[in-house]
């Protein structure tokens, strides 16, 4: 029997398919730009240059950090782009034959890169680092002077400027997720802004609910990418947005990163770069070649494996630990001993592997085969694996060898239960749950017996107890509780287990600012089934009793046998004989002597009489509290004790006994523990470290107690593992889906039609762009894709911010202050440093002097604000018009920090906003998000305006989460009573705090997934009505679990949902808005908010139509009778 109480991601493996190798000097080529005949591209991370024609690339930057979207100059002497000197990514400019690059920002933003040049030589490039609201901008730096300036549109993402000032341009960045022919809400269109301040930006491309990207003007047409045929291609229009043409055809792969130069656009197509001429309508693929060293393909040493660690358990008698690390399957002792490699198959992922019951081997999960399969592993590193399970048609999950050695009990992700037998080679299924995974299962002590954890139709969580021998199912615990965590007594009379039953709420009642709710903490309770009926199985908890004998403490018959002396006979001196390796054999760990082993006590037959099981159950006489991972030795019980917060659990353990037992910690802070088989060893995960120490009830000791790890290394070639990781997300995708038929599309086909690609990949990031590309086949939104151990910098110097707009001034003689982000008197943690009442700086005031140095010394004032974030600077500030200088110390705030500042005060002016315009009639809330910390938005907004007519609910741009039934549910109360009182009248009526008034609620193009479910059900549910426009069109959920090897990830959207009529909700459209009312990006620049004013207005009018009396008392009942 072994008990496994490790909180670790099971990760998910898949076999590598070798393809045909590409020739080493040929890449993998993004981001292309032309000029002339020079193209500018990114492969390996960094920037190239080839010819138009072709040839061999010459590497211009070679930095550890991604160099991304460049774009060459109209006079083809100097390329901007995006780069990580110094750790976040800025924009930088270097002349195109090389040299050093010239930083051009300072910024700090998530999202930055160049879009181009204007006619006057300066760079064009978009940001996040200036919306209050998150929103991606235009900006336009001078590479010769510094001067930056922001293009007054509230939402503009890519874009092309005229000589005149006019611009074409995409208001809306891709959407985030990587999906293929996306119609959702989020869509990028391409718009024309006059550059005229009483003009307004128009729409060119809405006759399309599809993409419209990269504006490119060339002979009074505009040229743009496409997917209105359902792949990527090259389309124009007139420039009023008529006359559409398409002049390409693609129906491979997709076009990607075009870039044009005098009628000619070029463009990635898979792996390659294209150049195609309109006029000529030519399309010509590139012959390009690199010389490079292939430094990020070389076998790589990775010199901290405990961060790639995905599972560990201990040996039978506790004398070593496998781990598994990045695929990888390694032995480790105890104490002295060798460190085993235990696999060593380039291009195979193993996991989640755990020793046989007697210790030689271990069983593991692999991908060797091409679907994943539990194998044999010989545990001394010596010999091929050996496959044992076949057949697998999805991902198989934990297989864990039952102590006789004769079974292996694995899942699967169809939620199935297996038991696979070793005598016949075959798995049986055990069960198919229809609710969820099976969860924990636990082997009794004679390999007899299975008891496991599965979800009842009523979603609580079952104990059930399967038979080896006759294949029975039966149910330990009802349905009525969550019962998980079993383990079994080492004498086999008992099952111990865990359950959620002390359901009482912390909290007293509804009554109480904010109507607290009922709050349930430490439920969970340990209990114990009676294997067997009667009064021979007594309950070890059990108080002495006059008819109650201890046989542990019956005294032995007396005898007169005295003990045999020996004589004092030295043993035989034996040879020390080592092996060819120089080790000694006797003090490898698991290599005991045989005579030892024929010592080892035979486990217990368990014999269980099933028939009303669910009767014969016991309470451990322990206080209720917040459990897991149950474990029992012969003397204690041992599991996991937690507490709200951040801390890690305690192993806590609780004496078998019936003599005063208290609950006593053991190790505090852990991630997690494992109980040997023999149930006399632990193993302790702690912070990065693996200790192992005797399973005792005392107070544990982990002094000297650790595995020595600090020598262990391990090596990985990246183009095995890359191809490994390409086959396993195609493979998670194919098994996390949503859809078991993939939505119809041939996925077996698509996993080949990328594959070539994988053998151009050079670069972690690479990989991610391919993986892009398949994920995108399924026209689903949460597909995500994220780049796991890429190369990154060395350095990493954030920037800071006194939290206000900034601009510089020659003639003032530093920078002055245009504008304070604003925040809530009520929350003065959120106060700008620049505005504390220590500094008590205001607008028109001129920073001259930063520590010292004078900022107009550098080219940027956030130049002399890096790695300034939490410090203390000294600043010299002028008074506005020249008023006398002073000094002051600040203590800047990261940009991070700053960029929830900014969102703040969009926030706090939208709130006073709309208590001007209603007259304070009217409240208003915001949600960024949907998670456990977005409640407390809700709750300062909800609640201080909850007795208003009028309240609106704002979750434009709310990025998701899960919470939304928590906020419909506080929406959907009633008022159906009132409490009155002796004097006055509150508003204190049942339902507590429910809006007795009329709602509106407030989306936009990026409210997303659960943010899209608040807004549809707010509709759904008759709460009140829904203004802006279309919502981003994401609602099949995920779960973000199927990891891949190097922690990278290619999501896969796992739970669609559907309404009561039968259809699917929101995904790929969206939530339509019933009042559709844009915000129109320059006015918006301009400070206006039409979709506020809009939810204000309608309000109003339902307020004036259908008034919200006032709570007024009835006339007191007249009881007088006759004593008037």
């Amino acid at each position: 029997m072994r008990t496994i109480h490790f909180a670790l991601t099971i990760p998910f493996a898949l076999v590598a398919v070798a393809g045909a190798q590409a020739p080493a000097n040929v890449g993998y080529y993004r981001q292309p730009a032309l000029r002339g005949d020079t193209v500018v591209f990114v492969s390996e991370g960094d920037l190239w240059k080839v010819g138009v024609a072709g040839g061999q690339a010459t590497r211009l930057t070679s930095h550890p950090g991604e160099e991304a979207g460049p774009q060459i100059s109209p006079d083809g002497k100097s390329v901007a782009f995006t780069g990580e000197y110094e750790g976040p990514a800025e924009l930088y400019v270097m002349p195109i034959e090389g040299g050093l690059p010239k930083r051009l920002t300072y910024e700090g933003a998530a999202r930055i890169g160049a879009r181009g040049w204007t006619s006057d030589g300066k760079v064009i490039y978009a940001t996040d680092r200036y919306s209050t609201l998150p929103n991606t901008q235009l900006g336009v730096v001078d590479p010769a002077t510094g001067t930056r300036t922001l293009v007054p549109l509230a939402q503009a993402a890519d874009g092309v400027i005229e000589g005149d000032g006019g611009m074409y341009f995409v208001r809306i960045p891709y959407n985030g997720s990587h999906t293929k022919r996306y119609k959702g809400g989020t869509i990028e269109q391409i718009w024309r802004w006059s550059g005229k301040d009483a003009d307004e930006a128009v729409n060119l491309t809405g006759d399309f609910d599809g993409t419209s990207r990269r504006p490119m003007v060339w002979s009074g047409r505009v040229y743009f990418a496409s997917d209105r045929d359902g792949y990527m291609n090259l389309w124009s229009m007139g420039k009023d947005g008529k006359d559409l043409k398409q002049h390409t055809t693609l129906s491979s792969y997709d076009m990607y990163g075009t870039n044009m130069d005098a009628g000619r656009v070029i463009y990635q197509l898979g792996a390659d770069l294209h150049v195609f001429d309109i006029a000529k309508a030519k399309d010509q693929a590139l012959s390009i070649t690199l010389a490079s060293d292939l430094d990020q393909t070389r076998e790589r040493w990775i010199t901290k494996p405990t961060d790639f660690v995905t599972s560990a358990h201990l040996s039978p008698d506790g004398d070593r630990v496998v781990l598994t690390a990045r695929g990888q399957v390694f032995v480790a002792p105890a104490k002295q001993g060798r460190l085993v490699e235990a696999t060593r198959k380039p291009g195979v992922r193993f996991r989640d592997a755990r020793f046989s019951a007697d210790g030689k081997s271990l069983v593991a999960l692999s991908d060797q085969s091409g679907e994943v399969e539990a194998w044999r592993v010989p545990a001394n590193g010596v010999g091929e694996p050996q496959q044992l399970t076949t057949g697998a048609e999805v991902l198989r999950w934990a297989a864990v060898p039952s102590p006789d050695g004769k079974h292996i009990a694995h899942t699967d992700k169809n939620q199935r239960l297996w038991v696979y037998s070793e005598e016949t080679k075959q798995s049986k299924l055990v069960e198919q749950n229809q609710i969820e995974q099976i969860e924990t299962f636990e082997w009794s002590g004679d390999g007899r017996w299975l008891a496991y954890v599965a979800q009842a139709d009523n979603m609580m969580l079952q104990i059930k107890l399967y038979s080896v021998e006759n294949g029975t199912i039966t149910a330990v615990t009802s349905d009525r509780f969550q019962s998980f965590s079993p383990a079994w007594s080492t004498d086999g009379q008992w099952l111990y287990f865990l359950s959620e039953r002390h359901l009482a709420t912390a909290v007293a009642s509804p009554w109480g600012i904010n109507q607290p709710d009922p709050f349930l903490d430490k439920t969970t309770k340990v209990f114990a089934v009676s294997l067997k009926p009667g009064p021979t199985t007594r309950w070890p908890f059990q108080p002495k009793d006059e008819l109650f004998v201890d046989d542990k403490k019956k005294e032995p018959a007396k005898t007169d046998t005295k003990p045999e002396v020996k004589p004092d006979v030295k043993p035989e001196t034996k040879p020390d004989v080592k092996p060819e390796n120089g080790e000694k054999k006797d003090d490898q760990p698991g290599d005991k002597k045989d005579a030892k082993k024929d010592d080892a006590k035979e486990p217990k037959k368990v014999e269980i009489a099933l028939d009303g099981i669910q009767l014969r159950q016991f309470e451990v006489p322990v206080a209720n509290g917040r459990y897991s991972s149950l474990s029992a030795t012969d003397k204690a019980l041992f599991f996991l004790s937690g507490d709200l917060g951040d801390r890690e659990p305690t192993l806590m353990s609780f004496p078998i006994t019936n003599e005063s037992p208290e609950l006593k910690p053991v190790v505090e802070d852990i991630k997690g523990y494992e109980l040997s088989q023999d149930r006399k060893k632990f193993l302790i995960h702690k912070g990065d470290g693996y200790s192992i120490i005797d399973a005792n009830a005392g107070k544990g000791d982990l002094d000297k107690k650790g595995v020595d790890l600090s020598g262990w290394r391990l090596t990985i070639t990246p183009r095995d593992e890359f191809r490994q990781m390409y086959i396993e997300s195609w493979r998670l995708l194919r098994d996390y889906f949503y859809d078991p038929a993939m939505h119809g599309v041939n996925w077996p086909s698509m996993r080949d039609k990328y594959m070539p690609l994988v053998d151009r990949v050079r670069s972690r990031v690479e990989l991610s762009d391919v993986m892009i590309q398949l994920t995108g086949e399924l026209s689903t939104l949460h597909h995500f894709v994220r780049d796991g151990d890429a190369r990154k910098g060395t350095e990493m110097i954030g920037l800071a911010s006194l939290g206000c707009v900034l601009t510089r001034d020659e003639g003032k003689g530093g920078y002055v202050i245009a504008s304070i982000y604003a925040s809530d008197p009520d929350e003065p943690g959120k106060t700008a440093p620049i505005a504390r009442p220590s500094v008590a700086a205001k607008v028109g005031e001129v920073i001259k002097s930063i520590d010292g140095v004078a900022t107009l010394s550098v080219p940027d004032i956030n130049a002399l604000l890096r790695n300034k974030g939490g410090k203390q600077v000294l600043m010299t500030i002028a008074g506005e018009g020249g008023g006398a200088s002073r000094e002051a110390v600040v203590v800047p705030i990261s940009v991070g920090v700053e960029s929830d500042l900014r969102y703040h005060d969009w926030e706090y002016s939208r709130r006073k906003m709309t208590d001007e315009l209603s007259k304070g009639k009217i409240g208003y809330l915001h949600l960024r998000a949907m998670g456990q910390d977005n409640y407390e938005e809700f709750a300062k907004g909800y609640f201080p305006v909850f007795n208003r007519d009028g309240l609106i609910i704002d979750v434009r741009n709310n990025r998701g989460g899960n919470i939304d039934s928590w906020i419909l549910g506080k929406l959907m109360k009633k008022a159906w009573m009132t409490w009155s009182q002796r004097v006055g009248q509150a508003p204190n009526w049942n339902m507590q705090y429910a809006f007795r008034g009329h709602m509106v609620l407030l989306c936009n193009e990026r409210t997303s997934s659960d943010g899209e479910a608040i807004a549809d059900g707010f509709r759904r549910l008759g709460l009140g009505t829904v203004i802006g426009t279309r919502t981003w069109g994401g609602e099949v959920w995920l779960s973000s679990s199927n990891v891949l090897v190097d922690k990278g990830i290619a999501t896969a959207a796992e739970m669609g949902v559907w309404g009561a009529e039968g259809t699917w909700l929101i995904e790929g459209r969206g939530v339509e808005p019933d009042i559709t009312v844009d915000n129109p990006p320059h006015a918006t620049f301009k400070g206006e908010d039409a979709q506020l004013k809009a939810a204000v207005e309608f309000l109003e009018k339902k307020i004036a139509e259908k008034p919200i009396l006032p709570v007024k008392r009835p006339v007191f009942p007249d009881k007088s009778f006759k004593n008037k």
